[in-house]
């Protein structure tokens, strides 16, 4: 009994304590001091440093919304149109093959252009992939002056070798050495055929003259492996030419 009423006498007086209320402390109100001594200095952007600014392109940030060139249309047109070509999801049987036909076409045409191109030239395409050494001869393809040259006794020693490729050259080169005597072409040692052909201005004779330039380019540049008809043959056109008055 005695631990009960000690139990109760202390709630009495925790109780009683809780009952006290504090009174509230009286606080001063704040007041707003305004400032008279400074004066205040109101700023403002330059409009026209703000444009200067607003045009230079490093401080534009919507680059996502340029306008893309022609030309950058042009090959963002084209890759997704070669794209499309691989793609052979929802086409029939049919469909894939004849995606796979203008692929193959596609190559072809792409490959003809570019054997049209190294044949205008000079170049025989067969050659770039060929491990074959070009074949020595006793001048330089480059620095041969025609002038210094015996024609007759090469091309019969060229002949007698059946070194019928070399031949042709020699013939061309004794043509060419022909018309620069006859004043209608003027020779140099780094010209090319094509500017001689341009050089004459007999439509008849440039005609005949560029027949004998593609089949000399035929047989050097494209290092055609020919045989005694075949050298006869251009051998004939050759004289042809010079007997019908074509070359002095």
């Amino acid at each position: 009994m005695r631990l009960l009423y000690l139990i109760l006498f202390i709630l009495a007086i925790n109780a009683a304590q809780g009952s006290v209320q504090k009174k509230p402390e009286h606080k001063a109100a704040a007041v707003v001091k305004v400032d008279t001594s400074s004066h205040v200095n109101i700023r403002s952007f330059d409009k026209a440093t703000l444009k200067k600014y607003s045009d230079r392109p490093e401080f534009k940030y919507n680059s996502g919304n340029e306008e893309l060139s022609w030309w950058d249309r042009l090959w963002i047109r084209f890759w997704a149109w070669f794209w499309s070509l691989f793609m052979f999801k929802g086409l029939s049987v049919l469909g894939v093959i004849l995606n796979i036909i203008e692929i193959l076409l596609i190559v072809a045409a792409v490959g003809g252009l570019i054997y049209a191109i190294l044949k205008a030239v000079g170049m025989d395409p067969r050659t770039l992939l060929s491990k074959t050494p070009p074949p020595t001869v006793p001048y330089s393809e480059f620095f041969e002056d025609i002038n210094t040259i015996d024609f007759d006794t090469e091309i019969e020693k060229a002949v007698a070798a059946h070194n019928y490729r070399f031949a042709v050259r020699l013939l061309y080169l004794k043509c060419l050495k022909q018309l620069s005597d006859a004043g209608v072409i003027a020779w140099e040692i780094d010209k090319t055929n094509s500017q001689y052909l341009y050089e004459l201005k007999n439509d008849e004779q440039r005609s005949a003259f560029g027949l004998l330039t593609r089949q000399f380019e035929y047989v050097w540049y494209g290092e055609f492996s020919i045989n005694d008809a075949v050298y006869n043959a251009i051998a004939h056109s050759f004289s042809d030419f010079n007997k019908r008055g074509k070359a002095v």
